[in-house]
């Protein structure tokens, strides 16, 4: 196993917030020490539920100055590319599976002046990395099959970072590695080790209220 050379940042997913008062809730993350705030965008078409769109996250946009991960679990996925750059997202991931060219949309993700991620479901092989992977900024593994927050953690998932970090290694460019699904206590430190260095928790991060959310960080990053 090999650790990223990468500090080890945390990404919580407000999937899991108080969705009445997500404003209040992105800043007590951001304040509690998170690095990355994680918008997971789900159409009820590709992924079987239905979450938020570009006017939200406008609307979160003066709650924080961290970057703004946008996990974008739609299909099409380029006709929204733009709306929610202008909404205030740092990096846009997207599915393979969401389109017909997975390059183009990397492309138009970049052209815009995001960062451009790229997400492997438990099921999608790794060699959909093999000619666009010096395009990338992120590559997301989920460990659970994206949809529902609150899911355990795939086993699968921990080789497959493994040989995900080791492709990065070689090719030598800080490309985040993130891992969302089942990231909790106990399953932090083994991606971690496996080499990821941007976790995404949703669940872990927002049990017991604000006044937990620092120490529930730090405690998934490490250093608890």
């Amino acid at each position: 196993m090999t650790r990223s050379a990468q500090p080890i940042r945390i990404a919580p997913s407000i999937l899991a917030s108080d969705f009445s008062k997500l404003g209040e809730e992105v800043r007590a993350i951001d304040e509690a020490g998170a690095d990355y705030i994680h918008i997971d965008v789900m159409d009820g078409h590709f992924v079987p539920n239905i979450t938020i769109g570009a006017d939200v996250v406008k609307s979160l946009r003066p709650h924080s100055k961290k970057v703004f991960d946008c996990h974008l679990m739609i299909a099409p996925a380029d006709p929204f590319i733009e709306g929610f750059v202008e909404a205030g997202a740092d990096i846009i991931t997207i599915h393979p599976e969401a389109g017909p060219h997975v390059h183009r949309s990397i492309q138009t993700i970049k052209s815009l002046g995001a960062k451009a991620g790229l997400s492997l479901n438990p099921g999608t092989p790794l060699n959909v990395l093999d000619h666009v992977i010096e395009e990338l900024d992120l590559i997301l593994v989920m460990s659970v099959n994206p949809g529902f927050g609150g899911q355990s953690f795939i086993e699968s998932a921990l080789p497959k970072i493994e040989a995900i970090r080791k492709r990065i290694d070689d090719i030598g460019k800080p490309i985040d590695l993130e891992v969302d699904g089942g990231v909790n206590f106990d399953t932090a430190p083994r991606v971690i080790d496996a080499g990821a260095d941007v976790l995404v928790a949703g669940s872990a991060t927002f049990k017991g209220g604000p006044a937990a959310y620092a120490s529930n960080i730090a405690t998934i990053r490490g250093d608890g």
